[in-house]
């Protein structure tokens, strides 16, 4: 389940029918806590909050968290020191909440095997997820610049993959932002956009993909309908058919999806 997704706030639910995870915490610990009792998911059952970077539409609530509710955080070492630093995170973490991952080095939680790996965007130390459970894997890619041949090796893996779509090309060249900031957003280390998202996987499409969520859509540069409409078609003109071959969905920024479920 996508609580948020966008810069405003990023909080995802991965779970079971006894505990679960949050991807990123980018919303305040009242809305995490709500949104999800509406789903009668407790926070008690959460087993550990993995952070992506330390931007603070990322981890915004993992100091309340953490302190408030006795959930562990967990990050690599960098990304823990830019919590740390951050203005955002007004609660600090302290050290029985805090757990250190590293990339490429899977580490069990439960019955979730965690695998974090590099992503180029220009927060520190920055990082998705490879997420296996039951058999089925899951690929969280929140923000990123590019795909590089080590996400496209996860890419390939999903079963459910959630990849950014950042910003249409159209209405970021014309809008209103300064040149300097559409340079970073189009930047190697800044977004990707709808046509380099739905791009890839219409020329890479994972044997067994059965899920697409478009995440991470931009307030002024982006829609949920011209993003989804966007890779639909890339996805069409390679003869991969929405809704028969592949599920997709454009997330909302700050309205929760459904709840998902998996046999």
């Amino acid at each position: 389940m996508c609580l948020s997704s966008g810069s405003s706030g990023n909080c995802f639910y991965l779970g079971t029918e006894h505990y679960g995870i949050l991807i990123d915490a980018g919303i305040s610990l009242r809305n995490i806590r709500k949104t999800l009792k509406d789903i009668n998911v407790d926070m008690s059952t959460l087993r550990g909050v993995f952070v992506t970077h330390d931007h603070a539409d990322h981890i915004k609530s993992v100091g309340n968290i953490g302190e408030k509710c006795n959930i562990p955080i967990y990050s690599t070492k960098l990304v823990h020191q830019g919590i740390r630093k951050s203005y955002c995170v007004t609660q600090e973490l302290s050290a029985i909440n805090i757990r250190y991952i590293e990339k490429d080095k899977t580490i069990d939680v439960e019955d979730f095997h965690i695998t974090a790996f590099e992503v180029p965007h220009d927060g520190t130390d920055n990082v998705g997820y490879h997420i296996q459970i039951d058999g089925k894997v899951f690929c969280f890619l929140t923000d990123l610049g590019e795909i590089t041949p080590t996400v496209q090796e996860h890419i390939e893996q999903a079963n459910y993959l959630i990849i950014e779509a950042n910003y249409d090309r159209d209405m970021l060249m014309s809008g209103k932002y300064p040149m300097h900031l559409k340079q970073r957003i189009y930047g190697d280390h800044g977004h990707l956009c709808n046509e380099a998202t739905g791009d890839f996987l219409a020329n890479h499409f994972p044997k067994d993909l059965r899920y697409i969520w478009l995440c991470h859509l931009s307030k002024d540069n982006n829609q949920p309908n011209i993003a989804y409409h966007t890779v639909k078609q890339k996805l069409e003109e390679k003869g991969i058919i929405v809704d028969k071959d592949v599920q997709l969905f454009a997330l909302q920024r700050t309205i929760p999806s459904k709840l998902f479920t998996f046999e």
